[in-house]
């Protein structure tokens, strides 16, 4: 895009359809967070601080573009995902905790399954939209999950399950609210929900079919807590206690008492996957609740967007983040408070990581670009 054609495009912007109120949301979000991880590793706060300041600059200049010129570029991105997901198989991996996520990158430790995220949004957007009149065609359906398929199973063989899963999540939305053919929906639902129930089952007995053995164990473990008390459940036990000593106010934020569970070193990953544990001690249900009603509230927002905007891959785009915020917060809560087997996930915009907090505010700038196109709001 030309510099004179952009500036002619950011001329026909209007300073009161800029989305203040999701900005006010996610930079709310990102303090609760970063002073979540000052209790937690005070090392890293000023890290995340610094991740916060370039995730803002980044959704700030995102959003002044035209998006509609950033998706003509998505063969781009889906090849940049699969050279940046292969680079985790080479000598510039890092390997932490059995799992190869990350790659250094010039000094810099980048987690290509994070960025994976926002690429295959673009990608998915403006493929789906080049040929939306195909959309209700099985056979295109195909395609999209072949497409898919190429990066889950790099992203599965680090191994991730819980990206994988969130990256189905988000396309299956994107395809979803494309417009396939609600018998497909269907059918995926009457075989999906039954082999839930049967790996539910397998993991039962005595030896899984189905399952590897660290799976068999987590799903063992979040059924029956109890049993894996000093393994497998430790941490989510441990992470239920703190939340509930939290009680309504909380004991206070980078609180000393010797009660504390944080600060007794019994959580581990705090500031990452059990960063919303932090949360619930120190600032209580009242901090809890804020941080489950700003998720959900972004969520929303996004799919308002989406449901506004002027084309196909804006509503894509839309609601590509909205899946992504709202289900990848579900999903990391729904771990730290039992609800669901353990998986390691971060809460957008909360957990450390500067790969993931800069991909979220990038996306939000494409929601907010999205917003400014749009259709007129209110």
């Amino acid at each position: 895009m030309r510099t004179e054609n952009l500036i002619e495009k950011i001329k026909k912007y209007k300073i009161w359809d800029y989305d203040f109120k999701l900005v006010a949301m996610l930079i709310t979000l990102n303090i609760v967070g970063i002073m979540a991880i000052g209790s937690a590793e005070p090392a890293n706060q000023k890290k995340q601080i610094a991740g916060m300041v370039l995730g803002i600059a980044m959704m700030l200049f995102v959003s002044i573009l035209d998006y509609g010129v950033i998706v003509r570029f998505y063969p781009l991105y889906y090849v940049l995902n699969i050279m940046l997901l292969a680079l985790v198989f080479t000598g510039l991996s890092k390997t932490v905790n059995g799992s190869t996520r990350w790659i250094n990158l010039f000094g810099i430790q980048f987690q290509p399954s994070e960025a994976s995220k926002i690429l295959l949004i673009l990608f998915f957007a403006q493929f789906i939209m080049k040929y939306k009149d195909k959309v209700k065609k099985l056979y295109f359906v195909g395609i999209c999950l072949l497409l898919l398929s190429v990066p889950l199973l790099m992203v599965f063989s680090q191994p991730d399950l819980s990206t994988t899963i969130m990256l189905t999540v988000i396309v299956s939305t994107i395809l979803f609210v494309a417009g396939i053919n609600w018998k497909l929906v269907v059918t995926v639902l009457a075989v999906t929900i039954p082999s839930a129930v049967l790996i539910i089952f397998d993991a039962l007995s005595d030896k899984s079919f189905i399952l590897k053995g660290y799976q068999q164990d987590r799903i063992l473990a979040w059924l029956h807590p109890e049993d894996y008390a000093n393994s497998i459940a430790y941490q989510t036990l441990n992470s239920m206690m703190a939340i509930g000593s939290g009680q309504l106010l909380g004991k206070g934020y980078n609180t000393n008492e010797i009660s504390s569970v944080l600060n007794g070193g019994f959580i581990s990953e705090s500031p990452t996957d059990f960063i919303f544990t932090v949360v619930g001690e120190e600032f209580g249900f009242i901090g809890s609740c804020l941080v489950v009603v700003l998720i959900l509230l972004i969520a929303i927002e996004c799919f308002v967007v989406a449901g506004k905007s002027k084309d196909l891959a804006g509503m894509l785009i839309a609601t590509g983040m909205g899946a992504w915020i709202g289900f990848q917060g579900f999903l990391n809560i729904g771990v730290v408070t039992g609800v669901l087997p353990n998986t390691g996930i971060p809460l957008p915009f909360v957990s450390y990581g500067l790969t993931s907090l800069v991909s979220c505010y990038t996306g939000m700038g494409l929601v907010l670009n999205v917003r400014l196109q749009g259709k007129k709001y209110y």
